[in-house]
């Protein structure tokens, strides 16, 4: 539909991120369902989650100063990471926000707990700021590139502030934990394959002078030698 192409390549590391995904997401351990607001509330002020939310805000207002203006517009990484980092964080405020409307649908009110506008607040910065860049990296960078390397970015980081937040990874075996490295190792080789094989489009031949004839024909000089201009307003002399 939007025309685009992708390379034999760049097959290869769609295939690769989306297998990747299938195994984390397989071997992924049972994640714990809080029971209120003031449950992930406490959740979250823990301090191993506390310096992650630090470290990604750090992350992500380098992305935004630093990285940005120099690097936007030839490395896709720069606006899917700050989407991918910005979303992470929203998967905890919404997943604060649905235990909120559902114990209040119950008849169990949370809206007069701050915890809950704050999670509420958190998410609507959070949700504009992953669509704002991720607009500014679809109009940059070819879609069929851009998706599956954010599919791939926001479900590892994720993954990874979940597995933080409730540690989830405590009651693991080995195997599932060295299986859901593996299927992160195959990740990043597909999203490096996707990203060293963006498409580019060909520069024009140098010195090729084009004539554009009414708009919707196309004549060069070894075509034709000779144009005839025909306008009704144009007179002879």
């Amino acid at each position: 539909m939007l025309k685009e192409r992708i390379l034999k390549m760049g097959t290869l590391g769609c295939v690769s991120c989306i297998v990747g995904s299938v195994v984390i997401v397989i071997h992924a351990p049972q994640e714990h369902m809080p029971s209120s607001v003031q449950e992930i509330w406490t959740l979250a002020t823990q301090p191993a989650f506390l310096a992650y939310v630090v470290a990604t805000l750090s992350i992500v207002l380098a992305l935004v100063l630093h990285f940005e203006p120099r690097y936007g517009q030839t490395n896709l990484l720069v606006y899917l990471g700050i989407c991918s980092f910005m979303g992470s964080l929203t998967v905890v405020s919404i997943k604060a926000i649905g235990i909120a409307i559902k114990l209040t649908l119950d008849g169990i009110n949370q809206i007069a707990y701050p915890q809950t506008w704050f999670f509420l607040t958190v998410a609507a910065i959070c949700v504009v700021t992953q669509l704002n860049y991720l607009n500014k990296a679809l109009d940059t960078f070819n879609a069929a590139i851009v998706s599956p390397v954010y599919y791939v970015m926001f479900t590892t980081l994720t993954i990874v502030a979940s597995v933080i937040m409730f540690k989830d990874w405590s009651g693991q075996n080995v195997s599932s934990i060295a299986s859901e490295i593996c299927g992160f190792i195959t990740v990043l080789c597909g999203t490096t394959i996707l990203h060293a094989t963006r498409e580019q489009e060909p520069p024009p031949p140098v010195g090729t002078v084009t004539w554009y004839v009414s708009g919707d024909s196309i004549k060069s000089p070894e075509e034709e030698n000779l144009i005839t201009l025909r306008s009704s307003e144009y007179n002879e002399p």
